[in-house]
């Protein structure tokens, strides 16, 4: 397993875990964490050894959405490179392999943006979902690029104008999500993920 500061990498029977690894401001997307998730990606779609990617998240949340005080894009202190947020989802996108969204917990405002562009995506039952960037004056941007084709228009407008939040159920009734699964079961998904998704 490669650890580095905000985001573990691990291949586990051909499946390529990427875990947001910042539970202490849960999971936001720092300008750090977006880097080092882009490098992730790539280098699971260039090991032939990888068959399918698995992202998900450390501790309460999977992602809170950008951290505010180092933004996705900006040059970090001591960091060579920024990667911006869109490379990511654009990266998820074009991935030939097939990618997995594992929501360990809470997903709001930007962190829905890795929800919308995977090919897949599996929930806990009881995680709350959230467009909360209404609560500072705007709806979704970028994100919604990759949201609103899998939520229509109908679900898509209520959500982002209202910032409401909503649990894994709601999220596969408007086609967010594809499963919705206790915790014991998405814990589980480790081992079958290749078998079922690959």
């Amino acid at each position: 397993m490669a650890t580095t500061e905000a985001t573990l990498y691990e291949i586990k029977q051909g499946a390529a875990w990427i875990t947001l690894n910042r539970p202490e401001n849960r999971n936001a997307l720092s300008s750090i964490l977006v880097t080092e998730l882009y490098d992730h990606i790539m280098a699971a779609n260039a090991d032939d050894a990888v068959r399918s990617i698995v992202i998900t998240g450390n501790g309460p949340a999977f992602c809170a959405g950008a951290d505010l005080k180092s933004p996705p894009g900006h040059l970090s202190e001591g960091a060579d490179r920024a990667v911006p947020y869109a490379d990511v989802l654009t990266a998820i996108m074009d991935s030939p392999k097939p990618v997995i969204a594992a929501i360990n917990g809470a997903a709001f405002a930007g962190g829905l943006g890795l929800v919308g562009a995977s090919d897949i995506v599996i929930s806990r039952r009881d995680v709350q979902f959230s467009f909360s960037e209404v609560r500072i004056g705007v709806i979704p941007a970028i994100i919604s690029v990759v949201c609103l084709p899998k939520l229509g228009t109908h679900h898509g407008m209520k959500v982002f104008l209202t910032g409401e939040r909503f649990d894994g159920d709601q999220a596969v009734a408007m086609g967010l999500a594809h499963r919705a699964v206790e915790e014991d079961e998405l814990h589980s998904l480790k081992f079958k993920v290749n078998a079922e998704y690959t």
